[in-house]
């Protein structure tokens, strides 16, 4: 009886530590720990926004099972000079709005808010200080 009950309480634990190692779905990026490119997802089932983690470069990627796919510059501007790009530098992360999200540089800490939409006159990248 002892032996069963330590066996299912290990299995228990085991079974704990294992899902709380597993990224959640709330991350909203590829488990590739050294990427240049990530796909977040937004809050719109249909949007999602590519990052190149080298440079803080976005485009917005928008699928659709019709024909209203495109993927369109969201920021062009390199947030980071040449010399100083690497892999995963740059990260995104969700807010509470559908339409934002905050970029952040890993390396010194600025950030960005990040707002997308279907109207490019809509789109920006504001610095936040």
């Amino acid at each position: 009886m002892k032996t069963t009950l330590f066996s299912l309480l290990f299995f228990a634990m085991a079974i704990s530590a294992s899902a709380q190692n597993q990224p959640s779905s709330g991350t909203n990026a590829f488990p590739c720990i050294d990427a240049a490119y990530r796909l977040y997802s937004t809050n719109n089932m249909w949007t999602y926004i590519k990052l190149n983690t080298r440079n803080g470069q976005m485009w917005q990627v928008q699928w659709d099972t019709g024909k209203n796919r495109f993927e369109s510059p969201l920021s062009l501007k390199a947030l980071a000079a040449p010399d100083q790009e690497k892999n995963s530098r740059f990260v995104l992360s969700p807010t509470t709005n559908i339409y934002n999200l905050i970029l952040l540089d890993q390396l010194d800490g600025r950030v960005w808010q990040v707002q997308w939409s279907s109207k490019p006159e809509e789109r920006a990248i504001l610095a936040i200080e």
